[in-house]
């Protein structure tokens, strides 16, 4: 016994050993990656003279590995809290609220101290964290759940941030480019701010790192151990919030380290079991986050340029390493919360006169909204003017105003009603109420192939259209295919669509910034969906496969029904699940491109008309489908308007209005659904 005993002994002093091993190993690798990080540059010199290394390339090391330790830290910490693998500044929108805080600042002009920009972006992502782990259940809710409710209101964060970078360029200018995260400095004054604020939170959490070790082995047991949960969750995440806001303040959003990180860190700790205690893995998760930042950097200066890599930022990069990381977690991952069922909300049986009403009720408001969109704008028109002009013998002016009016309208509330159809699709065959065509990628494919033809120098509206279906189905088929084992699991489907998503907008991102500057805004304001300049060549294409599309799904309601029960009925039925399911996502696929070929990228659309169907006519597919589409074709067609009028002649893209009208409703949807 005594000599198992000493066995033991040896082998936990082996273990600490190996593990000290391998926490010097990642400083030598860190100091290798940055003496290469240092020999790139626009000077062309592997080694500068003084005022270039200390003005410009150690400043900009020293930012990244201040950043990418304090995001890997800041990783760990909400994984460990919330005992879920996918948690991490960027998929719980601290990041995007940090993000939005100061762009609001700059937008409206408020004086802050350079100190207390960090406070500014701490208030921020705090309130994001805040939001999505109220809403979303607890820190202990589900692995899709909590991803969904994150990535949602990062949607949101973004769309609010897009609207002040729109309106309020000058004030913002630069931060387009800083929003994707950048470690350009002028000097080390930014560093030197911010190295205390990670170091002492970072001894602070070491300081509590029993505390996160017992945490991991439930809320029950950590009780009986006399650790105080509700005190440890939150100190542990306003250290993490304070670490975010660090990173954000010093060099932007840099996507997805948060991520990376600790997930490599965890890999490490089970080749070498003594990293696994906190004392160890924290530290280990901050150096492979700036290991991770620094190579990046390089790798992307390396790739493209030191004079290119200076309109790209380093985030573009990281966030598709993310991406790809979030991607082989959702495969390989089981849900790591208390259940595996999706988010639910109860609706009462409607019956068929409701439905009736509803759908007649829905009609007349969307031909009062057509009508109203076509009068209202920069110039006010009269109902006898709409008349002239289909007359053809309108006054020019009048004639001129509705020429441009028109395929605007009709562009809005057919891209409407395609998202809604696509939406209600996508939430029955994932079984996800919370699911939408954006959230899976789709329109993020689709996105990036449109911009990738006007980027191009031989644009046009056939190749823009084929680009978008192209990518569209290309981002569908890859969720498709790496969520396909066995089966399609709703759950592994959503969180890699949502890894497609992030990175198809990175990459976009990316296209955007190394295009001709001139056409930045131009597309910036597209990618924020806008119906500005429409010509009816984008709108037929859209007219002609919704005419087919709705009928089609409306024939499928039956399948659609079975399908969103869950894996076995269908077959039980007779239901040939696989062919159908793939039909029907192709379908919602096609509507979500054509949609982005008429009006750009908006999101929230496919989501929030479904929803708002089922509250006023029940859960049958064969009603919400019609009602789905028509308050999806008056939502975006209420938000163009709302858009065109308010500032005039200054103009708000309608995604962002619907994304500000929809991210309220979805922030309701979440707090319903929360206990389901």
């Amino acid at each position: 016994m005594p000599s198992r005993d000493a066995g033991d002994a040896a082998a936990g002093v082996s273990q600490r050993f190996a593990a000290v091993g391998v926490l010097l190993a990642l400083v030598v690798v860190l100091v290798g990656v940055s003496a290469w990080h240092l020999t790139q540059g626009t000077s062309g010199a592997l080694f500068p003279e003084g005022d270039v290394l200390w003005g410009s390339r150690i400043p900009r090391l020293a930012a990244g590995v201040a950043v990418g330790f304090a995001l890997g830290v800041a990783g760990l910490i909400m994984q460990s809290l919330s005992r879920n693998a996918l948690a991490s500044p960027d998929t719980l929108g601290v990041t995007g609220g940090s993000y939005f805080a100061v762009t609001a600042v700059a937008a409206f002009g408020v004086s802050v101290p350079i100190w207390a920009s960090g406070a500014v972006a701490f208030a921020g992502g705090l309130v994001a964290a805040a939001l999505v782990l109220g809403l979303a259940g607890g820190a202990g809710t589900s692995t899709t759940r909590l991803v969904l409710a994150g990535s949602a209101l990062a949607m949101a964060f973004q769309a609010g941030t897009a609207t002040m970078l729109i309106l309020f360029a000058e004030e913002t200018k630069g931060l387009l480019a800083w929003g994707s995260g950048t470690l350009s400095q002028l000097g080390l004054e930014s560093f030197l701010r911010a190295a205390p604020i990670v170091v002492v939170a970072t001894v602070l959490a070491l300081v509590m790192s029993r505390r996160f070790d017992v945490l991991t082995l439930g809320d029950d047991t950590a009780s009986s151990l006399g650790v105080p949960i509700r005190s440890t969750r939150a100190s542990g995440i306003l250290l993490a919030v304070v670490l975010t806001a660090t990173a954000v303040t010093l060099a932007g959003p840099i996507g997805f380290i948060g991520l990376c990180a600790p997930v490599l860190a965890r890999l490490l700790s089970r080749l070498v079991p003594a990293l696994g205690r906190h004392v160890l893995l924290l530290p280990t998760a901050g150096l492979i986050g700036a290991i991770v930042v620094i190579a990046a950097d390089a790798v992307l200066r390396l790739l493209i340029g030191a004079e290119g890599a200076i309109a790209v930022p380093t985030g573009v990069a990281t966030t598709v390493l993310g991406a790809i990381v979030l991607i082989i977690m959702a495969r390989r991952l089981r849900d790591s919360g208390p259940t595996r069922q999706p988010p639910t909300i109860r609706f009462r049986t409607r019956g068929a006169v409701r439905y009736r009403i509803t759908l007649l009720v829905g009609i007349a408001v969307l031909c009062a909204v057509v009508v109203g969109g076509l009068l209202l704008g920069s110039t006010s028109l009269l109902t006898g003017d709409i008349l002239l002009w289909l007359q053809g013998i309108a006054p020019p002016q009048i004639g001129f105003a509705l020429d441009e009016r028109a395929p605007r309208v009709i562009a809005a509330v057919l891209a409407g009603a395609a998202l809604a159809v696509a939406g209600g699709i996508t939430q029955a065959v994932s079984r996800n109420p919370l699911a939408e065509p954006g959230l899976l990628g789709i329109t993020g494919g689709a996105g990036l192939g449109a911009v990738l033809v006007i980027t191009s120098a031989t644009a046009s509206t056939f190749g823009m259209l084929v680009a978008a279906v192209t990518g569209a189905l290309l981002a569908f088929a890859l969720v498709y295919l790496l969520a396909w084992k066995g089966g399609l699991g709703a759950d592994r489907f959503i969180l890699i669509g949502i890894g497609v998503w992030y990175g198809t907008t990175a990459l976009t991102t990316f296209v955007l910034l190394r295009s001709n500057p001139w056409d930045t805004p131009k597309v910036y304001t597209w990618l924020s969906g806008t119906t500005y300049g429409r010509i009816w060549e984008q709108v037929i294409p859209l007219a002609i496969v919704l005419v087919i599309a709705l009928p089609f799904a409306m024939m499928r309601h039956r399948e659609l029904d079975v399908l969103a029960l869950d894996e076995d009925t269908p077959r039980l039925v007779g239901v040939r699940l696989e062919p159908v399911r793939l039909a029907l996502l192709v379908t919602a696929a096609v509507l979500a491109a054509l949609s982005v070929v008429a009006v750009g990228v908006i999101g929230f659309v496919g989501l929030v008309a479904p929803h708002a169907a089922r509250a006023l006519v029940g859960a049958r597919n064969a009603r919400v489908i019609p009602v789905a589409a028509v308050l999806g074709a008056v939502l975006v067609g209420v938000a163009d308007t709302i858009g065109r009028t308010v500032l005039a002649p200054a103009q708000i893209p309608a995604g962002l209005v619907v994304a500000l009208i929809g991210a309220p409703y979805f922030v309701w949807l979440l707090w319903r659904s929360r206990d389901a």
